[in-house]
């Protein structure tokens, strides 16, 4: 039972996050306190480096609503080059953290499972095994897998903690540079009243 106290602390975490925060990680909930985020990266930038990557970090971990605002909010707080840095390093921590319960729930004993259950399981665990440094940055690059989904099925099939790192990281990148330079011209499209697309 013990195994499964991380999976069960992050779905309540999720479930909790997602009820209570949903209205408020919202890109309307950033332009009405654009001048206020500002004014504290202006005045605190060591605190709101580390607040803004705390929550970021939580919103990842958690699968809650809201890591493109986040990512957006990093380009707008931080600018095109740390604004990628921290969004990045959010992301991926929060995604190892949900890699590491989901293996340490269940995902040592499903990938055994996979391995002697013949059939499809079978083939598809050991072609991920012998590609899997293509296959986790596949599930990166290409947005149509969910980030959760792309943190979860890894960990349930038995991929190496080290190739998980490294795809997640390095495969993160493209899309968190888009996502940040939004962020970089958000102030402008809020001036003129529009909303980012």
């Amino acid at each position: 039972m013990k195994r499964y106290i991380p999976l069960i602390f992050i779905l309540t975490g999720a479930i909790i996050g997602f009820v209570v925060l949903r209205n408020y990680l919202t890109f309307d909930v950033l332009r009405e306190n654009r001048a206020d985020l500002l004014a504290f990266r202006d005045s605190y930038f060591v605190w709101a480096v580390l607040s803004f990557v705390a929550v970021y970090f939580v919103i990842v971990a958690f699968s809650l609503p809201g890591a493109a605002v986040a990512s957006v909010t990093g380009g707008f707080l931080f600018g095109l080059g740390i604004g990628t840095i921290l969004n990045v390093t959010a992301a991926s921590f929060g995604a190892v953290v949900i890699f590491l319960a989901a293996r340490a729930g269940f995902g040592d004993k499903l990938a055994r499972k996979m391995d002697t259950s013949g059939g499809h399981f079978e083939k598809l665990s050991s072609q991920l095994k012998k590609n899997e440094i293509s296959v986790l940055f596949m599930l990166r690059l290409v947005p149509v897998v969910p980030f959760f989904v792309a943190n979860l099925l890894p960990a349930l099939v038995g991929v190496k903690l080290r190739n998980f790192v490294v795809t997640t990281v390095l495969g993160i990148i493209p899309g968190g540079m888009v996502f940040t330079w939004i962020g970089v011209g958000i102030g402008d499209v809020f001036d003129r009243g529009g909303d980012p697309d």
